[in-house]
């Protein structure tokens, strides 16, 4: 899961998403400050069910990005509760950032760039982003679950410094 912030608004509006090879999952709106607190109700009440759904057998990775407050003693408390139900991807502070959904962003980014007129409000933004989150197709987030063995090469072949990726 990550987060997508529209730089061009007030930046009080946070758009959460969600992949894996087999779908897209749902897009989360937050319209408040996603602080920790914030952040571990998304996923106890929305990630979570939505995890135990399409890995009924724990068999599920989840992957975040290094934002401020994933790392926040009562996030990490709730996955270790939960360490039965999908296995938390673990990712070092200061690492490059590998979440593949930034590749996802991107496309969201570019499709709203290309909508004329362009959104004029958040609701239209709103309305927007989510017309062109459900218009990625398959096989671009498959490729991307796909490309990260390759990624995690190729940094640690850079020993954490720049890459194509």
């Amino acid at each position: 899961m990550h987060e997508y912030n529209p730089s061009s608004w007030s930046g009080q509006c946070y758009g959460l998403g969600m992949f894996s090879w087999r779908d897209l999952g749902p897009l989360i709106c937050v319209e408040q400050c996603l602080n920790s607190t914030t952040y571990l109700h998304i996923v106890a009440d929305q990630v979570h069910p939505i995890m135990l759904m399409a890995y009924p057998n724990g068999d599920g990775f989840f992957q975040q990005d290094n934002a401020p407050g994933r790392g926040a003693h009562m996030v990490q408390e709730w996955f270790q509760e939960h360490e039965g139900d999908f296995t938390l991807l673990r990712w070092p502070p200061q690492s490059p950032d590998l979440n593949p959904i930034e590749h996802l962003w991107d496309k969201v980014k570019r499709a709203i760039r290309q909508l004329v007129p362009q959104p004029s409000n958040l609701t239209e933004l709103d309305s927007a982003i989510h017309q062109a989150w459900s218009q990625i197709p398959h096989i671009i987030f498959q490729h991307l679950v796909e490309s990260m063995p390759r990624r995690i090469t190729t940094v640690l072949k850079a020993k954490g410094g720049p890459t194509k990726y």
